[in-house]
């Protein structure tokens, strides 16, 4: 454990003359990142130290300009949330880049909660039976570049700067041709594709960026189709129903394919069957041919004992907190295993030893990750009230707050009253907030949901983000040095990152 600041700590006015002096160094450079930047260096102190998987800015000036001149090219298309339902674009790119995307095997990830993280496992899983990977998912946390991994880490800034560059002349090409220019999304897609095929990888892991039919990264054959949760994300364009949403998702299920299959509704399930025998695929499902048959809590995650498709894995030590995780866990072993032909070709379990080292491994940044001590700080991308009912539960189960303060900032695209109303048991008092999008929900706005879930008495606004965890974490102090006082920050993987830098991790 870290050591506690004293008790007293700085004087908060000087942290924030310093704060509005860097904010006004930093503007000079970059707007649109000065203020997480600058609240970076004014609490890194706070944080522990940085992890690798999630990678700061170059250090080489040069470097760093090169990348912001790339995102800025980036930032002109259009964004992850505007969309022409369509794959003709990136299919067009791929044909005039060769179609690398199908020079080597993938996974396939689609699904409402749990891809990215299950995507991690996957790619663990893979790399420890030594195969070379490729990993395309998204939103990203901190940085861009950590939407594309190659052997378990995200591209350097130089590799992510490179392949825009040898993509960008047939970028440009297909957006001559095509009603719509290629979107954000999609040349980063078109991006993956190409890197994984320059690396080359033996099998690339993709999640999908919404839904599955027409996603840009349904470009692919995969052999092997996951689906996670499904539950009510992106109503306004998947559907209102989970069947409804199941049938956009099924898009990815292949001829042939084999898919693994997390517990589902009712409903989306007998989409996804239907889908399956369609094309001739083979169905795995969680809860019967495979699935998590034990878990304890253990210090910094949990212990579990797994059912996969070749016989029973035991003593598998997971660094990640949550029942959620643990069943994470059971489809990617059970998606490695389809992979590798066990259930279909053969019967033969996978190593349990190499299995029990790729477990234990696995990093999710952002998802129930600790970044300070006294009082603890948890973040949590949680962003739709599964998600968000998936937090509540870990955090009774892996955290004994005696007193729990909530920093949300949402998107104002989302449920957020169910997403508050999942917390309302587990927060003493909430904080809101709003992350720097433009797609964040007013502060104000927030709070005036947030006063009909809580209580007036609960609620505090802060709409700015290093306000509302000053304020968190004074409000967890008020329990004493050796009380057990916790901070969770909530409600967007937007609001996540900028916490994460706020606090020093990257």
């Amino acid at each position: 454990m870290s050591e506690r600041p004293d008790s007293a700590g700085p004087d908060p006015d000087d942290t924030f003359d310093e704060f509005a002096e860097l904010v006004e160094e930093e503007t000079r450079r970059d707007p649109d990142l000065a203020v997480i930047e600058a609240g970076s260096r004014t609490l890194r102190t706070q944080g522990g130290p940085p992890q690798a998987d999630v990678p700061a800015r170059p250090a080489d000036p040069e470097v760093d300009k090169a990348l912001r001149e790339v995102e800025g090219e980036l930032a002109t298309r259009w964004g992850e949330t505007k969309l022409e339902p369509s794959v003709d674009r990136i299919s067009a790119l791929m044909d005039v880049l060769g179609e690398p995307q199908r020079s080597y095997p993938s996974i396939h990830i689609t699904g409402t909660n749990g891809k990215t993280s299950t995507a991690r496992m996957i790619e663990a899983l893979l790399g420890a039976f030594d195969l070379r990977t490729g990993r395309y998912t998204s939103p990203h946390v901190q940085s861009v570049t950590e939407r594309i991994s190659l052997d378990g880490a995200p591209v350097s800034a130089e590799r992510f700067i490179e392949t825009y560059q040898d993509v960008k002349p047939y970028v440009e090409m297909v957006d001559a041709a095509q009603e719509y220019r290629l979107s954000f999304f999609e040349v980063l897609t078109g991006m993956a594709y190409a890197a994984f095929a320059d690396a080359p990888v033996d099998v690339a892991v993709v999640e999908v960026g919404m839904g599955g039919t027409w996603d840009a990264t349904n470009v692919i054959d995969a052999g092997v189709a996951v689906v996670t949760p499904i539950d009510l994300d992106h109503t306004d364009r998947l559907g209102t129903t989970p069947a409804e949403i199941a049938t956009e998702k099924a898009g990815i299920v292949k001829q042939d394919a084999a898919v693994i299959m997390a517990q589902q509704p009712v409903d989306a399930a007998q989409v996804l069957l239907r889908k399956a025998v369609e094309v001739g695929a083979t169905v795995a499902r969680e809860g019967l041919e495979f699935g998590v048959l034990d878990r304890q809590v253990a210090v910094g995650g949990q212990l579990m004992t797994l059912r996969g498709l070749g016989g029973e894995y035991t003593e598998v030590y997971l660094p990640l907190h949550g029942a959620h995780q643990a069943h994470n866990a059971a489809v990617a072993l059970a998606a490695v295993e389809a992979f590798f032909g066990v259930g279909s070709q053969h019967a033969q379990p996978l190593d349990i030893d190499t299995v029990r080292k790729a477990f234990a491994s696995v990093a999710s940044p952002g998802r129930m990750e600790v970044v300070r001590r006294s009082p603890t700080v948890v973040l949590d991308a949680a962003h739709n009230p599964a998600g968000a009912r998936a937090a509540a539960d870990t955090i009774g189960e892996a955290f004994q707050f005696s007193r729990l303060i909530g920093v949300v900032g949402a998107s104002r695209d989302k449920n957020v009253r169910e997403l508050l109303e999942a917390f309302e048991p587990v927060f003493a008092e909430v904080v809101v907030t709003q992350n720097t999008s433009h797609r964040a929900m007013d502060a104000d706005e927030l709070a005036a949901i947030a006063v009909e879930v809580f209580g007036e008495d609960r609620v505090q606004v802060e709409p700015r983000l290093p306000d509302a965890l000053e304020a968190a974490i004074t409000l967890a102090e008020e329990e004493g040095e050796f009380a057990g006082g916790g901070v969770l920050v909530t409600g967007s993987v937007i609001t996540v990152g900028e916490a994460r830098l706020l606090l020093g991790k990257g």
